[in-house]
């Protein structure tokens, strides 16, 4: 795995950020739209995903990198279990349903795979 300059630049950033639109988007339409709560809640975590890659990119450490990726994945699980909610309740298109979740499987995937990437970088070091 190569250097990052920037979060921008990183696979899960880029999935993340794509999530946040289509639901930001999502939720100017109905039924989200009239459900304050609900629009609320998903944008937020949705949001959340890409909002603490970069955040914990930034502290410019990989232990706090660390700390911020588990936090992220924790949101995509928040995400999902409210796409699921709304799917099972009848708000949501089915396709749009499975494409949002197989999106959020993938970053959650890719996620923890650079932890635990980076986890193994930092032990590594320690063993030197």
């Amino acid at each position: 795995m190569g250097k990052f300059d920037r979060f921008e630049d990183l696979d899960i950033w880029k999935i993340a950020v794509s999530i946040a639109v289509e639901i930001y988007l999502l939720c100017d339409s109905e039924p989200l739209k009239s459900d304050w709560g609900m629009r609320d809640q998903i944008r937020r975590a949705a949001c959340s995903m890409s909002d603490n890659i970069a955040e914990g990119f930034e502290y410019n450490n990989n232990p706090d990198f660390v700390r911020y990726l588990r936090y992220a994945k924790g949101s995509s699980g928040e995400f999902r279990n409210k796409l699921v909610i709304l799917n099972q309740a009848g708000k949501l298109d089915q396709k749009l349903y499975e494409r949002l979740y197989e999106k959020s499987v993938e970053f959650s995937s890719k996620t923890k795979s650079l932890i635990d990437y980076l986890v193994k970088f930092e032990a590594d070091k320690k063993k030197k």
